[in-house]
């Protein structure tokens, strides 16, 4: 697997969480689930000023292989999404952590920490899951 960035938590759902600067989180999959998924060929984005429960439905990407929900890590409100994802739903593959974000959140309650994977404890989350 290749090196997780250490400025992000995880869930056991593979998405990721990244807190901006603003107050707002980034939120999208994991190289791990997107390596699984396969090449994706269509991501269907939320609408922004969206409510969304934690553990949500949130957004859902399709692949050749297969289509997976991708579910809310925390509650709150959809502030905006990734519009590049509809034409170029490829860069979830090429940069899940970068220009693959899939929807920025404002946090209804703050982000419960306990819930969530560090970087490590994703890592062998992973790795328990491939043996």
């Amino acid at each position: 697997m290749s090196d997780l960035p250490g400025d992000l938590l995880y869930t056991n759902d593979h998405e990721w969480l990244r807190r901006e600067d603003d107050g707002t989180v980034s939120i999208g999959v994991t190289d791990h689930a997107a390596k699984a998924l396969g090449d994706l060929v269509y991501v269907e984005l939320p609408e922004v000023g969206q409510d969304v429960d934690e553990g949500g439905d949130m957004a859902v990407v399709e692949s050749v292989k297969a289509a997976s929900d991708v579910y809310a890590p925390i509650g709150g409100s959809i502030v905006a999404v990734n519009e590049e994802l509809a034409d170029e739903p490829e860069k979830i593959n090429a940069d899940p952590y970068g220009e693959g974000w899939i929807v920025r959140m404002q946090p209804s309650d703050g982000v419960d920490e306990s819930a969530l994977m560090s970087p490590d404890a994703y890592q062998q989350f992973c790795d328990e899951l491939d043996d």
